[in-house]
């Protein structure tokens, strides 16, 4: 119980220690699938206006999704609801040919997948931002898309 304790205790201390994270946080669809009406929204705050930062796109998808590929819109907004930058990305999950996962392996049959946005993006004011996700496919119900989220780092300077 002790080496469990403490092999969690680092686990914990591991992943809090990411420095050049500034924001991340995930949405889960219950249902094991992402249903088009669905569309996360993501609000944080940057205070640091000189700082350029990286946007991106969490997917964590299991090997029920249907496509080698996934196609999202994103948009980006300020406090005021003015938009800064709204475009369509897409990311291979899978190998077109052979259906072998991309992405980093989770347990058993999860994959998780880290989209960029932006790169480098320097925010124009202090204040709240919102992030929105939209899926773009041909279905209207993206079944193993089991969550889609959002990472906002710094970067290196």
């Amino acid at each position: 119980m002790r080496l469990l304790s403490g092999i969690l205790f680092l686990a914990v201390v591991f992943v809090s220690c990411d420095e050049q994270r500034h924001y991340e946080k995930n949405t889960d669809f219950i249902s094991r699938q992402w249903v088009v009406q669905e569309q996360p929204v993501f609000e944080f705050e940057i205070t640091d206006t000189l700082a350029t930062y990286n946007l991106f796109c969490n997917v964590r998808n299991s090997l029920e999704y249907p496509f080698s590929r996934i196609f999202l819109n994103y948009t980006l907004a300020d406090s005021t609801g003015k938009t800064l930058n709204s475009k369509m990305v897409s990311q291979f999950l899978f190998e077109e040919k052979t259906g072998a996962p991309f992405g980093e392996s989770g347990l058993g049959d999860i994959y998780h997948h880290r989209i960029p946005l932006e790169t480098a993006f320097q925010f124009p004011r202090q204040g709240k931002y919102q992030v929105t996700f939209e899926q773009y496919m041909r279905r209207d119900t993206l079944e193993g898309v089991l969550a889609v989220g959002l990472r906002v780092e710094r970067t290196a300077k």
